[in-house]
C-alpha cells in the first residue's frame, strides 16, 4: 500500500506518517511537507524520484505526472487499466493526503494550486479505491479502520470523497470571488456569477418550525462571530432563536454609538419575529433594559433580549422583574448574573457573544425559483449629511431622538415608522401595508410616551396624512428620506404644525 502526502495544513501529518510508516504504507511526498517527514526520521520518497522530473517553474509542477495520476486513478476492476499500467511499470497509490492554501487568506496568481486540486479530485473521483484525506480530523478514522482490518471501508471513502469535492470547491470559489472583486466596475458591482461554499457549522433544534430541520452555516475557510458564542444555559438553539438573535445583536451595537455621545451608550434591544418591540439607550444598562421592556411589555414576553454591555446584578434584578425572554446575549455577564438567571428562567437560552463582524459583500436571497442578490444595507449617512427643510429647527434633544428613531427604524420591516423620545424607541410600527396604519400603530404603542419627540419613516412620505398622524401623536420632529413628489405638501403641514422635519436623504426598506 502507497499513500501521497502534500498539505498545506499540516497539523499531525506528521504523526500520521509515522502511524502509516507503522502500518507497512509506504510513503511519497514533496516540499515542506516530505521536508517535516523527513525531519522526523520516518521514512519517505521524494515524488521527483518517482516522476523522474524534478519541481519546475517555481513549484507549479510537482505531482502533475502519469507516473503520480495513472497511479491514483486506475480503476482496479478494468483489465485494460491494468495493462496500463504494467505496459508503463506504475504503481498503484492507495491514500492520498492533501488539502490546499486559504486562497482567501491573502489571494494572488501565485497561489492559485493546480496540481494540489488535481490530486485531491483524482483520489475522490476513484475513491472505489482510493482513500483521500483533507480534514485533519479525519485522519485519526482512516487510521483506525487500517489497524483494524487492513484497508478503509466503502462507507468511509465516499464521505471522505464527498469532503475533498468540497474542499476543492470552496477554494474555487475563493478565486471565483476574487476575480470577481477584480472584474467589478461602477457600471457593474455585482458578479456574472456567484460560487457560494458553505459548510455546516451547527445543528439546530428545528427550523422555522419544529417538523423542519435546521442547521447554521458559515463560509467555508472562514469563521463566523457565531462560532465564538457561548451558551450557557437552556434549550438548544432553533433556526428562529439565531435568526432573532443575530437580528437583535445587530440593533444593539448600531444604538451603542450615537454620533451625540462621546462614549458608548448602553443598550437594550427587544426582539420578536425578527422586529424590535423595545430599544432603549441609557447610561446603564438596568435602565436600559426596564425601558426597553416598556416599551411593549406584553410583545416582549418570550423575545430575544440583546445587551451592548457586561449583564450586572442591576439587570439582573430589572429581567427577574420582568416576562420571560427566550434568549439573553450579551458580551458578558458579572459574576454569579449567569447562576441568578438560570434560577429563575430556567429555560432561557443565555449567551455570551463577541462584536459581530460586519456581513458579507453580497446578500443572498432565495426565490421560489431563482436568487435576488444586492449589497448589503448599511447606513449611508450620517447626521452630518442630514438636511433640516422646516422653518422649525431641531433642538439638540429632539436631533438625538431623531437619531435614535431613524437607527431604530433600519432594523423595522417596512413599512417602519419609530416613535423615539428621551433615548426609548417608544412606539414601533413594522409590517403594515401603508404608512399611515403604521404611524396609527406606532402612536398607539407609544400612548404619549413620545411625545415632544421623534417619528422616523423608512421611506417618505407620500402624503400629508402621515404627518397630521404624527402630529397627532405628539412627535415635534420628524426624520425621513424625503424625495417624494408630494415633499413640499409634506413640509408645509409639518411647518403648519410647528414641527421640525429632517431629511436624510436615503430609504431604508427593509422586507
Amino acid at each position: 500500500m502507497r499513500a501521497l502526502l502534500s498539505v498545506y495544513d499540516k497539523t499531525g501529518v506528521v504523526d500520521l506518517a509515522q502511524r502509516l510508516h507503522a502500518l507497512n504504507v509506504d510513503l511519497i511526498s514533496s516540499g515542506g511537507t516530505a521536508s517535516a517527514i523527513a525531519k522526523a526520521g520516518i521514512p519517505v520518497t521524494d515524488v521527483a524520484d518517482i516522476t523522474g522530473f524534478p519541481a519546475m517553474l517555481g513549484h507549479r509542477v510537482v505531482t502533475l505526472h502519469p507516473r503520480i495520476h495513472g497511479g491514483i486513478l486506475a480503476d482496479r476492476r478494468d483489465t485494460s487499466h491494468l495493462r496500463d499500467l504494467e505496459t508503463h511499470n506504475l504503481d498503484l497509490i492507495d491514500i492520498v493526503v492533501g488539502n490546499l492554501y486559504p486562497f482567501g487568506n491573502d489571494p494572488s496568481i501565485d497561489l492559485i494550486d493546480i496540481g494540489g486540486p488535481t490530486l485531491l479530485r483524482a483520489a475522490a473521483k476513484n475513491h472505489q479505491y482510493v482513500t483521500v484525506l483533507v480534514d485533519p480530523a479525519d485522519y485519526e478514522p482512516v487510521l483506525d479502520e487500517l489497524t483494524r482490518g487492513g484497508k478503509t471501508s466503502p462507507g468511509l471513502r465516499l464521505r471522505l470523497a464527498r469532503k475533498a469535492f468540497a474542499h476543492t470547491a470552496a477554494y474555487d470559489a475563493a478565486i471565483a470571488g476574487w476575480f470577481n472583486e477584480r472584474t467589478a466596475s461602477k457600471d457593474s458591482p455585482l458578479p456574472e456569477s456567484i460560487h457560494l461554499s458553505i459548510d455546516k457549522a451547527q445543528d439546530l433544534r428545528y427550523g422555522e418550525n419544529p417538523h423542519q430541520s435546521g442547521a447554521r452555516y458559515r463560509r467555508s475557510g472562514t469563521s463566523s462571530w457565531w462560532d465564538a458564542v457561548v451558551q450557557h444555559s437552556g434549550l438548544d438553539l432553533s433556526y428562529l432563536n439565531i435568526f432573532d438573535a443575530d437580528a437583535a445583536w445587530s440593533l444593539v451595537h448600531d444604538l451603542g454609538r450615537l454620533s451625540g455621545t462621546a462614549t458608548p451608550t448602553a443598550a437594550c434591544a427587544i426582539i420578536k419575529h425578527a422586529n424590535p418591540c423595545g430599544a432603549a439607550v441609557a447610561g446603564d444598562l438596568a435602565s436600559a433594559y426596564a425601558a426597553a421592556f416598556a416599551c411593549d411589555e406584553r410583545s416582549a414576553f418570550g423575545g430575544i433580549v440583546a445587551c451592548n454591555r457586561i449583564v450586572d446584578v442591576a439587570t439582573v434584578e430589572a429581567m427577574e422583574a420582568a416576562a420571560q425572554a427566550d434568549l439573553i446575549i450579551a458580551p458578558g455577564y458579572e459574576h454569579g448574573a449567569i447562576d441568578r438567571l438560570k434560577a429563575k428562567r430556567k429555560n432561557t437560552r443565555i449567551l455570551t457573544a463577541p462584536l459581530p463582524n460586519g456581513k458579507g459583500r453580497l446578500l443572498v436571497r432565495q426565490l421560489s425559483d431563482g436568487y435576488l442578490v444586492q449589497d448589503p444595507y448599511a447606513f449611508a449617512t450620517t447626521p452630518d449629511d442630514w438636511e433640516v427643510v422646516t422653518a422649525r429647527q431641531p433642538t439638540a434633544e429632539e436631533r438625538l431622538d431623531a437619531e435614535i428613531a431613524w437607527r431604530v427604524c433600519g432594523h423595522v420591516t417596512s413599512n417602519a415608522i419609530v416613535m423615539a423620545k428621551d433615548g426609548v424607541a417608544w412606539g414601533i410600527g413594522a409590517g403594515q401595508q401603508n404608512r399611515v396604519e403604521s404611524s396609527e400603530l406606532a402612536a398607539q404603542k407609544a400612548d404619549g410616551r413620545a411625545k415632544g419627540g421623534a417619528c422616523a419613516s423608512d421611506a417618505f412620505f407620500p402624503f400629508p396624512d402621515g404627518i397630521d398622524a404624527a402630529a397627532l401623536a405628539g412627535a415635534a420632529v420628524v426624520i425621513q428620506p424625503g424625495g417624494s413628489v408630494n415633499d413640499e405638501a409634506v413640509i408645509e403641514a409639518a411647518d403648519r404644525h410647528g414641527m421640525a422635519m429632517i431629511f436624510t436623504g436615503e430609504r431604508q426598506f427593509r422586507h
